[in-house]
């Protein structure tokens, strides 16, 4: 069952990503700017870690999980704007935007009409924690966000793929990568050789 912190932790991803959008669509940010924001993400984790810091830490304590808060806090920020990155360098203007759409909608609102209305084990991960019917509103709503920015077929497949992706889980070196950085890449990898096939 959905948690309030959860919840608003989802919220709270699914805001950032679409003023992330707005500001990269009408040049507010560069790709400088969200390195920035990473390098000051890691000091800020480094140091919310060891003591309390007003206003960083309450933000935190709202939204941040348990376990990660005590390991890595704003793990999931910081990762958010890894993956922001990663597309913004690699792809075309509109498939890079487009990717961002699909992560800050797809997977926001895969987790949350999964965890509050899901029933199906998802047929991608039988033993993901992900149900079916979350897969399907994130590559439906990744979809309509993603189709601001590229043609429809770009959209449903890499909205498509980067959900099928978040669900299966791809592990690096014994580590599972985190969903911030796989959904965006898939997608907008998907995306770019559409494109260019």
């Amino acid at each position: 069952m959905l948690t309030k912190q959860e919840f608003f932790r989802q919220i709270i991803h699914l805001m950032v990503g679409i003023i992330t959008v707005v500001f990269f669509y009408y040049n507010f940010i560069t790709p400088w700017t969200v390195f920035l924001i990473v390098l000051v993400g890691l000091l800020l984790s480094f140091v919310v870690k060891r003591t309390r810091v007003p206003v960083i830490s309450f933000c935190l304590d709202l939204w941040e999980r348990e376990e990660i808060k005590k390991t890595f806090p704003g793990k999931g920020m910081i990762f958010f704007f890894i993956g922001v990155l990663f597309v913004t360098k690699l792809f075309e203007r509109d498939i890079a935007l487009a990717s961002i759409m699909i992560l800050a909608l797809g997977d926001s609102l895969s987790h949350l009409i999964g965890e509050q209305f899901g029933k199906i084990k998802n047929i991608f991960n039988g033993k993901s924690r992900k149900l079916l019917e979350g897969t399907i509103a994130g590559i439906l709503s990744g979809t309509i966000g993603a189709l601001l920015f590229v043609p429809f077929p770009e959209a449903f497949l890499g909205s498509t793929a980067a959900m099928i992706a978040e669900v299966m889980k791809i592990d690096f070196n014994e580590r599972t990568l985190d969903d911030n950085v796989v959904v965006p890449l898939v997608a907008g990898t998907v995306m770019y050789i559409l494109r260019n096939v």
